[in-house]
């Protein structure tokens, strides 16, 4: 499993940042930032940015500012700060080009049984981050799991993102984080992704940012290895999942009430 900094014995470990690259010096300032709080918290941290989006609801949405241009912005970030990055990846053919730049390559929610883009991931030997399928039970994800591991690689971490309830919201299951610890490998609750509002008449997705406290809070609280959050300077501007991400500015005073959590259930 990938190394990561910060690492005090039982704390839980943070994939943050943008939805998706819009540009080197977005991405710079919010790793910065980042860093600077995860470092005084001793929360080891990940870069997450996508250098390209390939499912939005609208043929106009933005999809990102070029693959290699978004891919080099994560490999920046990572030599300058000295923390790993992840991305997602869409298809086979991308893992091999993906695995150049970033540390981890995260299976999205919609792809986790594509047995081509799982093996193909696999054989990169990047940590892969297998993002709970919204139409999945958590037991099934074992499955996914062994797609990878049978495929030679090991190093494998899986990811709650909520389950469909009805068509326009989701509901996160508490239940699912220790029925998918039982595999063996580290579990991550993506608050922000689980408070998605899809399939809105607009074609974007809405949000409820305003339960990303009480989700994270709760993930912590039964014991979840990893949190993800999507967050922006400026969320009412940004170039994709807007409506759902944490303002910058909240993050600190979150973290450090996670972390207050996770010191009172050791």
């Amino acid at each position: 499993m990938i190394e990561l900094k910060n690492n005090p014995a039982d704390n839980f470990f943070l994939l943050a940042g943008p939805c998706v690259i819009e540009g080197e010096e977005m991405a710079m300032r919010i790793a910065e930032r980042v860093v600077k709080i995860t470092e005084a918290l001793q929360i080891p941290y990940v870069f997450k940015g996508s250098y390209r989006k390939a499912n939005r609801s609208r043929l106009d949405s933005f999809t990102g500012i070029g693959d290699e241009k978004a891919l080099k912005v994560l490999q920046k970030v990572r030599d300058t700060f000295g923390v790993p990055t992840v991305s997602d990846i869409h298809s086979a053919e991308e893992a091999e080009m993906a695995a150049e730049y970033v540390d981890i390559l995260q299976i999205p929610a919609f792809l986790c049984r594509q047995t081509d883009l799982l093996v193909a991931a696999a054989k990169t030997g990047k940590t892969i981050n297998i993002k709970k399928g919204q139409f999945l039970s958590p037991l099934a994800m074992q499955f996914a799991a062994d797609k990878v591991v049978e495929a030679g690689n090991k190093q494998v971490m899986l990811t709650e993102r909520g389950t469909t309830f009805g068509y326009q919201d989701l509901v996160v299951d508490y239940r699912g984080i220790p029925e998918m610890q039982t595999f063996g490998y580290p579990v991550i609750l993506d608050v922000t992704h689980s408070l998605q509002q899809p399939n809105q008449t607009s074609g974007v997705t809405g949000g409820m940012p305003q339960l990303i406290e009480t989700v994270a809070k709760a993930g912590i609280a039964v014991g979840v290895d990893g949190i993800f959050i999507e967050t922006h300077e400026n969320p009412a501007v940004a170039k994709s999942d807007g409506a759902n991400m944490l303002k910058l500015d909240l993050l600190e005073d979150l973290l450090t009430k996670l972390v207050r959590i996770r010191e009172a259930i050791k």
